[in-house]
């Protein structure tokens, strides 16, 4: 690809990122990511991406791939029998993204799509298809499968990755320069270590299944 085409793709990714993440990956208008990546052309998108979907794609596989180098590294030691670290492996490499602006757009775009990951029925978004991402994913099934029955695990599961990308969305509002200041009470490390936590109790947890009713 011509360096001028690859400057204007890296425009485009850095201007849908930045609208998709402020108004909605359904709201915001592609005649405005053009314009905030300096094009005048409302085919840009079109030319480089296909579509307004592959454009987001392309969003979602840039932030998938700068988390695996740190996820590849915390394979090498990883038990997969460990539960908590399992998810400890999931977590600090997203929590990471919270750290550069591209990272912040990226966690509020992927918490629009945490109903969509397709956990319930066994289905790996096509963006995470090969990557080190979707092997803890399938481990953390795995672990969680051996402690309670196929559809609470599941649904704990999807209630689990919803809930993350909640509370990384949320941080991000509380952290961001750009943004109003909003109170955060714990520093990054201690935000990662308490997220790691609950999410580990919440998957642990006993399954209480409903008194039947007397009659």
């Amino acid at each position: 690809m011509p360096r001028d085409a690859r400057a204007t793709r890296a425009r485009l990714l850095r201007a849908g990122a930045r609208l998709f993440a402020a108004h909605g990956i359904d709201a915001a208008r592609t005649r405005d990511i053009v314009a905030l990546a300096g094009q005048a052309n409302d085919s840009a998108v079109t030319y480089h991406f296909g579509s307004r979907h592959g454009l987001l794609e392309a969003i979602l596989r840039a932030g998938v791939a700068r988390m695996e180098p740190a996820r590849a590294a915390a394979d090498t030691t990883l038990d997969p029998t460990d539960l908590r670290a399992v998810v400890a492996a999931i977590v600090e490499p997203t929590a990471a993204e919270l750290r550069t602006p591209e990272g912040r757009d990226f966690l509020r775009i992927t918490a629009q799509l945490a109903g969509r990951a397709g956990i319930r029925d066994h289905r790996v978004p096509p963006v995470l298809e090969g990557t080190v991402l979707a092997r803890h994913l399938a481990l953390l099934e795995t672990r969680c499968r051996a402690l309670h029955p196929e559809p609470h695990a599941l649904e704990r599961l999807a209630v689990v990755i919803a809930f993350l990308a909640t509370a990384l969305a949320d941080r991000t509002g509380r952290i961001d320069p750009e943004a109003a200041p909003r109170p955060s009470l714990l520093d990054h490390d201690a935000f990662v270590t308490d997220l790691v936590t609950m999410l580990t109790a919440a998957l642990t947890a006993p399954v209480h299944t409903p008194a039947t009713p007397r009659r």
